[in-house]
């Protein structure tokens, strides 16, 4: 069982749950996902299965897109709802222009420190570990990109906003510190990923209907169709002896036109087999063999998404 399930999170799991349950209901060891969520967040987590798990070295600097709301007031020891309070609460009322030109601060390449409760490791133990145990954390500012951050709207001591982000950077810190501009704390409340790449949440599935398509046998509804991902990729047939030679690791050459570096080779229509990347003209070399063995033909024509 090969392919991409794009999961739209619930709170209070973690992005290591999510893979544990994708492993229980699929049946299937090598699963895993393409950008954690803390617990409190929500929506798209994209779970790569078997072979595919071998593209998420393509995801790692991925675009995220965001929605949630800040809460300002007080600051939390986590930067969000789930942590204990670090300031006294002040009453706020805040104004949407203030707040939009705060947010504009933000804008662009910036430095951020991230948050003592994260994965960012000091001397090899992940930050969480001694924040947990109430011992000293210091992490180093990061660059980071904040390409949009559009603040919807404020009611009361609360702001909308929605953000589209580069990899690495952690919202619950800008709530952070458009807390401390403003002098009165603040927090993230709550967060909801819209999208990772590709990978949009109006394409996304709970794990209960995941669950309920695989007992019901239809798991091919689950899976993004494979041209669908990498779009930046162009996507190239091969025919069964080409397929055969880079199933085998062989260079071959392949009907592209583009000047892609890199192409999406699959056998059939939906059948990715490997990514390949050009030697010269039209002769490519496979980079990642993701099927080495021929797909078996189901009974039937299902469809994927």
């Amino acid at each position: 069982m090969n392919g991409v399930i794009i999961i739209d999170k619930p709170a209070g799991l973690t992005s290591h749950d999510v893979v544990n349950r994708g492993r229980r209901i699929l049946g299937q060891r090598s699963v895993g996902h393409l950008g954690t969520l803390d617990p409190l967040a929500t929506g798209v987590l994209p779970l790569v299965i078997g072979s595919l798990t071998r593209l998420a070295q393509f995801y790692t600097h991925s675009e995220k897109t965001y929605e949630g709301t800040i809460r300002f007031g007080f600051s939390t020891d986590t930067y969000d709802a789930a942590g204990e309070a670090t300031s006294a609460e002040q009453a706020v009322v805040l104004q949407h222009e203030v707040i939009s030109e705060l947010a504009a601060r933000f804008q662009g390449v910036i430095e951020q420190t991230p948050p003592p409760f994260s994965a960012k490791k000091i001397q090899g133990v992940p930050a969480y570990k001694l924040a947990r145990k109430k011992q000293e954390v210091v992490l180093k500012s990061v660059q980071v990109e904040i390409k949009e951050f559009a603040i919807l709207g404020v009611e009361g001591d609360r702001a909308e906003f929605r953000a589209r982000v580069a990899s690495g950077t952690y919202m619950r810190s800008v709530a952070h510190e458009m807390g401390q501009l403003l002098g009165c704390g603040a927090h993230l409340e709550c967060l909801r990923r819209t999208s990772v790449a590709e990978f949009r949440l109006n394409d996304a599935l709970t794990l209960e209907q995941v669950d309920l398509l695989v007992r019901q046998g239809s798991e091919e509804q689950i899976f993004v169709h494979p041209r669908k991902l990498l779009p930046e990729l162009p996507s190239v047939t091969a025919d069964e002896i080409s397929a055969a030679r880079i199933r085998s690791g062989q260079s071959v050459n392949l009907p592209d036109l583009s000047r892609a570096r890199q192409i999406k080779v699959f056998s059939g229509q939906k059948d990715l087999i490997a990514i390949a990347t050009r030697v010269a003209g039209t002769l490519f070399h496979p980079k990642i063999v993701l099927v080495t063995e021929p797909a078996r033909q189901p009974a039937g024509n299902s469809q994927s998404r």
